[in-house]
C-alpha cells in the first residue's frame, strides 16, 4: 500500500474485550476487512489513541504473519484462534521487516499499542470477545 492511500480512514469500528487473570479489558478497534485495508493496516500512523486498536479478520482462518514496515509505532500483535482464544502475542518494532508469525491457525489479528498486552496480563489461552 502506498503512503497516498494509507493510513486507513473511515473504517468500521467495534468493541473487542480480553478476559485475563487481571479482569476484562475492552477496546474500540477499527476493522481492516478488505485485502487493501489489511495491507495498509496501521502504516504511517504516528499515534494510537489509548483504548483503541485495529482488528484484522482472517477469512478463511489461517496461519499468518505480520510485519511493521512503514509503521512508526511499536505495537502488540495478538493472534486469536477460531475458538476465540489468544494463540500468542508478539511485539512489533517500528519499521521492522521481521515477520512475526502466529502460533497456529488464526481467525483474527488484533493490534494494540505496545505494552497493552503486558499491562492487562494477556496470555495464550485468554478469552477474546468480539
Amino acid at each position: 500500500a502506498a503512503a497516498a492511500t494509507c493510513p486507513n480512514t473511515g473504517l468500521r469500528t467495534m468493541r473487542v474485550a480480553f478476559e485475563t487473570a487481571k479482569g476484562r479489558f475492552a477496546y474500540q478497534v477499527e476493522v481492516a476487512a478488505t485485502p487493501e485495508e489489511q495491507a495498509c493496516g496501521m502504516m504511517f500512523r504516528d499515534r494510537i489513541t489509548p483504548g483503541t486498536g485495529m482488528r484484522f479478520p482472517m477469512v478463511p482462518p489461517r496461519a499468518t504473519g505480520f510485519w511493521m514496515e512503514n509503521t512508526p509505532l511499536p505495537l502488540d500483535i495478538i493472534y486469536v484462534s477460531p475458538a476465540g482464544r489468544v494463540l500468542n502475542v508478539r511485539r512489533g518494532q517500528p519499521y521492522s521487516r521481521e515477520v512475526l508469525n502466529s502460533a497456529g491457525v488464526t481467525a483474527d489479528v488484533i493490534e494494540l499499542a505496545a505494552g497493552e498486552a503486558d499491562r492487562i496480563g494477556l496470555k495464550p489461552g485468554d478469552r477474546v470477545r468480539r
